[in-house]
């Protein structure tokens, strides 16, 4: 039987290996200190990611029409047309505070959004600024990949809430600063504030059925279109591999697209010999940053789960006025989700095994529980009509026959900081 292990210890160190233009690229940097790399650098040059709001959206869609053909148009299908208005000018009025700040100080700033997003504009940035919510984060730090910059730069990611009432931002400043623009900028050319690395996770595809992989989409919410990429390329013994350039900052899942199928796929953690067979609705593998997101939502332990459980017990021991009378549901419940939070500099991987089927011979063998911890996951797919979606937004095709190895690498961190006093 053929060992992966060995096949991807040979791809592990694939990029290390750079072009004569790449070390090209970094001899210009090492003259001009990056922001972040030490206490000297200045900051000099900043990308603004801004978030693309649904008015624009509507605009892209409708380019034909006129604003008051597109504005009746948005009406007559129900949609509130003002208060697209409302939160598309929320937004940008955040975005110019943010622009504004910054030139002020002296620093070069461009503005692209998921469209106009692209890898020049990346690796002339000292900083990468989000504005919008951790969907706009995740876009600016996918795209802020070294793999995908295929320089081997690491510039830091900072990001503002544009709108803080309606989203939680866990990855962006706190809200505090959306208002308090000018002093977050302050601070940040200052420095004052704690360097913090993210885990993020690297996905290598195996096997020579990877190079006739078609290129990955981006699933945005309101539309799904191709995206730049570069791949990692490596022969390998049983043919060829890549590193995928995106790193994930949230979370892999892999699995059916039409959620009602099933995921048939086989697993195997850290260095087991045994592969294990699945049926379920997908697996979710995240990272600490992650584990606050989609992780914790699909594990999630609710009140009345808590009531059952406790139920079953009494009624088990058959005691009544035990100790058992007195636990609160409700904080049992809540300590345990917050138990399913884990740092987001913890380089283990958790996986979650969505809705595993657990009944006759499923899993096979037996013996795999539906989560844990690991340090790496191989995953083979026998699904008819699967991806691989990176951070809820990257897909690349993973039909039956893909392979992939999912792992941490402390040089794929994600370098961001914390201003939370």
């Amino acid at each position: 039987m053929f060992h992966f292990h060995q096949l991807l210890r040979h791809v592990s160190g694939l990029h290390h290996h750079t072009t004569t233009l790449q070390h090209a690229l970094k001899a210009q940097q090492q003259q001009r200190r990056q922001f972040g790399s030490g206490a000297r650098e200045q900051l000099r040059r900043v990308l603004v990611v801004s978030k693309l709001t649904r008015l624009e959206f509507e605009k892209i869609r409708e380019e034909q029409l006129s604003d008051e053909c597109l504005e009746q148009r948005i009406r007559d299908r129900g949609t509130d047309y003002d208060a697209l208005k409302y939160y598309h000018h929320l937004h940008k009025d955040v975005e110019r505070q943010v622009v504004r700040s910054f030139q002020q100080h002296g620093i070069e700033v461009q503005v692209v959004n998921r469209i106009t997003i692209h890898k020049d504009a990346l690796q002339w940035a000292d900083l990468i600024v989000p504005i919008g919510g951790d969907g706009t984060f995740l876009l600016a730090a996918g795209r802020a990949s070294p793999f995908f910059l295929s320089n081997g730069k690491k510039t830091p990611v900072v990001g503002f809430n544009s709108d803080p009432r309606r989203s939680e931002g866990r990855l962006m400043l706190p809200k505090q600063y959306s208002v308090r623009v000018d002093e977050a900028v302050r601070r940040i050319i200052a420095q004052d504030f704690r360097w913090m690395h993210r885990s993020r996770i690297r996905t290598t595809l195996v096997g020579a059925a990877t190079t006739e992989r078609p290129s990955p989409m981006d699933l945005h919410e309101f539309h799904s279109q191709p995206v730049e990429h570069q791949e990692v390329m490596s022969t390998a013994p049983n043919g060829k591999s890549r590193i995928l350039p995106y790193l994930a900052l949230n979370e892999v899942f892999i699995g059916e697209m039409l959620s009602a199928r099933v995921s048939h796929l086989h697993l195997r953690i850290d260095s087991s010999d045994v592969t294990t067979k699945t049926k379920s609705s997908g697996l979710c593998v995240s990272t600490g940053t992650g584990s606050t997101s989609w992780l914790t939502s699909m594990n999630r332990l609710s009140t009345n789960n808590v009531k059952d459980l406790l139920a079953i017990v009494r009624k088990r021991t058959g005691r009544t006025g035990s100790p058992l009378d007195t636990i609160d549901p409700e904080s049992v419940s809540q300590e345990y989700n917050d138990n399913l939070v884990f740092a987001p500099d913890d380089p283990r991987l958790c996986y979650s095994i969505r809705e595993q089927i657990c009944v006759g011979v499923w899993p096979n063998p037996k013996g795999l529980e539906s989560r844990g911890f690991a340090k790496e996951i191989f995953v083979k797919s026998r699904c008819v009509d699967a991806s691989l979606v990176i951070d809820g937004s990257i897909a690349y095709n993973f039909n039956d026959g893909a392979r992939a190895l999912l792992e941490v690498y402390p040089e794929d961190s994600l370098l961001t900081i914390d201003m939370d006093d």
